[in-house]
């Protein structure tokens, strides 16, 4: 892959230029996704919120110089939604691709964000893009779709949220690649952080060291702990001027519990550490 200085992203219907989003590799994972997409072979990403794995998927978009759709999924999200419907435009009604479609025809990476979070025909629409087919079947309209060359299909869940309740079957599972995310090392991260907001070296090690200090707190019960996502909020807008004990809380404690009793030891404990 060559390197370049100007990054492109396509779009549906033309070429723009934008500067390439940060992101610090962790382990090998960019060489993964470079292969997998050389392949063409589909890649799930595991990790809990906030790990890094959408800006991952964008940075890599950008590297590969690939246009990038992408569907946050939610429990409602069905696979009429990726592939399309028919709508009433004026006097006469008309097919619509859905992202999915469009994917498969332009040759673009499709990112579905959270996939366990949506209906299970999702998963059943995809099946034939995971393996060797590499083919779409639209019902609706009675074809079937040959995935453009450069088409790419990437999912990510968070295998600890509600676990036994909203996980991937095994047999779903092995028809990707797999990367697991994690938070970064402390050092890692500081630098994820200063190099993202501008914040200075010091500040961002405090905002890590606490993010470290309420990970470690398992007693709390928290269904989501610090994310790297939240300690980036709270950067910019300690380094937009906001008092550091209140960005702090509205960016990083707030966000976690609406336990008012939890609250109030989190900002106590965060308000010692900065």
């Amino acid at each position: 892959m060559s390197t370049i200085d100007t990054n492109i992203i396509r779009s549906e219907t033309k070429v723009s230029y934008k500067t390439i989003p940060f992101y610090k590799p962790i382990d090998r994972e960019v060489e993964v996704f470079q292969h997998a997409f050389k392949n063409k072979l589909p890649i799930l990403l595991k990790g809990p919120t906030g790990t890094g794995k959408t800006r991952f998927v964008d940075f890599m978009a950008h590297q590969l110089e690939q246009s990038l759709l992408t569907v946050s999924c939610h429990e409602e999200t069905s696979s009429t939604d990726l592939i399309g419907r028919y709508i009433i435009k004026g006097a006469e009604t008309i097919w619509v691709d859905g992202p999915l479609t469009k994917a498969v025809k332009e040759g673009a990476i499709l990112y579905l964000d959270e996939i366990a979070e949506a209906r299970p025909d999702v998963v059943v629409a995809i099946h034939s893009l995971t393996d060797h087919r590499k083919e779409l079947y639209i019902d609706k309209l009675g074809i079937t779709v040959e995935a453009h060359p450069d088409f790419m299909l990437v999912a990510s869940f968070n295998p600890g949220y509600q676990k036994g309740f909203k996980e991937l079957k095994p047999s779903t599972r092995q028809r990707f690649v797999a990367l697991s995310f994690q938070y970064p090392t402390a050092k890692d991260e500081t630098e994820i952080v200063y190099t993202e907001t501008g914040l200075d070296k010091d500040t961002s090690k405090k905002l890590v060291n606490i993010a470290n200090k309420i990970r470690n707190l398992t007693e709390l019960g928290l269904t989501e702990t610090v994310s790297t996502r939240l300690l980036v909020d709270a950067a910019m807008l300690i380094n937009s001027g906001l008092p550091k004990r209140l960005s702090v809380k509205v960016a990083i404690v707030e966000p976690l519990t609406d336990d008012l009793e939890i609250t109030q030891a989190l900002t106590d404990l965060c308000d010692l550490m900065i």
